[in-house]
């Protein structure tokens, strides 16, 4: 069993650091866990219930603060930060036609709108997402009216 050990925690270091996903490394922990057991002389039900023990111990201790500690470093783009802003249309927004344009933080950008509708120049409107290079946005009085239902 100490060779089966050995070989576990190998092959679950290896996918590790193939997918740096933090995906198997619990397991390492948990085979390095069984491979002391097995060279202390632990039955096998023992061997395989420190494995189990050890792996669910590491992640539920390690997995919440390593996600937040990559979520910490993702940092939102220009882009992301005119999701949910009020802007102006500057071109007829015309999904059919595939026109329209908006002005927002001083920069303009395709526009096509969410629902569909032909909006026209001037109409205020909030940028809801971004499809390609495209800002998708909806009326301000729509997304009010959607917002108080």
């Amino acid at each position: 069993m100490v060779i089966l050990w050995v070989v576990a925690a190998a092959l679950f270091l290896i996918v590790e650091a193939v997918t740096a996903a933090m995906n198997s490394i619990w397991f390492v922990a948990g085979s390095l866990a069984a491979l002391a057991g097995a060279a202390l002389g632990a039955p096998v039900w023992a061997q395989l219930a420190l494995f189990v023990a050890v792996s669910g111990i590491c992640f539920a201790i390690l997995y919440p603060r390593l996600k937040r500690l990559l979520r910490r470093d993702s940092q939102p783009t220009n882009a992301d930060m005119v999701i949910g802003q009020e802007c102006v249309v500057t071109q007829r927004i015309d999904n059919l036609a595939g026109t329209g344009a908006v002005a927002i933080g001083g920069k303009i950008w395709t526009a096509r709108s969410t629902g569909g509708e032909t909006l026209e120049l001037g109409t205020v409107v909030i940028a809801d997402s971004i499809e390609g290079v495209k800002l998708m946005v909806t009326p301000v009085r729509q997304a009010q009216a959607a917002g108080t239902e």
